[in-house]
C-alpha cells in the first residue's frame, strides 16, 4: 500500500510550488522608460523583483517533491522485479509522463526566473528610438504552474501504481510458501 505520510508530504510541497508559481505570474516584473533630470537620454525603470525569488522557489519545491517520490519509489530502475501486470504498465507509462511534466514545469520555472532578472542596462542617448525595456512575457510562469499541476497528480498516480506493483512483486521459487525445497514422493 502507498504510504499516505509521503503523499501528505508531496502533496503540500506541490501545493507550495503552485502556489509561488502563480504568485511569480502575478508579480512579473514591469518596465518603464523615464527620462533623466537633463532630458540627455532615457533609461529604463523596473519595479520590484519579487517573482524571481517566487519562481526559483517554485522550482526548488517542486524538485524536491519529485526527489521524494523518486527516493521512495528508488527510481523505478532499482529493487527486486515486479511481475507483468497492469499496475506495472501503468507505472511505467506514468514514470515517462511525470518526468516530461517534471521537466517542463521546470524549464519554464527557471526560464521565467533568470528572464525575470534580466534587467536592461544600456541607455538611449540623442536617439529617437526608445530602449528596449526587456520583461518576462505573460504566461512564462502560469505554464509553470499549470505543469506543476499535472506533475503532482501524475506523480502521485505513479507512485500509487508503483506500490500496487510492488506488493504484487515477484516471488520465486514458489512464491515463499516453503522454505525447503519441494520433493515427490519416492517409488
Amino acid at each position: 500500500m502507498a504510504s499516505k505520510l509521503l503523499l501528505i508530504a508531496v502533496f503540500v510541497l506541490d501545493l507550495i510550488a503552485f502556489g509561488l508559481a502563480v504568485a511569480a505570474e502575478q508579480r512579473r516584473s514591469t518596465a518603464k522608460i523615464v527620462q533623466d533630470s537633463e532630458v540627455n537620454y532615457n533609461y529604463c525603470v523596473y519595479d520590484s523583483d519579487i517573482s524571481t525569488g517566487y519562481g526559483v522557489g517554485a522550482f526548488l519545491f517542486l524538485m524536491a517533491s519529485q526527489a521524494i517520490i523518486m527516493v521512495a519509489s528508488r527510481c523505478f530502475c532499482c529493487g527486486k522485479a515486479m511481475n507483468p501486470s497492469g499496475s506495472r504498465a501503468w507505472a511505467v507509462i506514468l514514470f515517462i509522463v511525470c518526468w516530461l511534466f517534471f521537466l517542463i514545469a521546470e524549464i519554464c520555472l527557471l526560464a521565467g526566473s533568470v528572464r525575470n532578472a534580466y534587467h536592461t542596462k544600456y541607455r538611449s542617448i540623442f536617439s529617437e528610438q526608445p530602449p528596449s525595456c526587456e520583461t518576462v512575457r505573460k504566461g512564462v510562469f502560469g505554464a509553470g504552474a499549470a505543469f506543476i499541476f499535472l506533475t503532482a497528480i501524475v506523480n502521485k498516480l505513479y507512485y500509487i501504481s508503483y506500490s500496487n506493483a510492488r506488493e504484487n512483486s515477484f516471488q520465486p521459487y514458489g512464491g515463499g510458501r516453503e522454505a525447503g525445497v519441494g520433493m515427490g514422493a519416492y517409488k
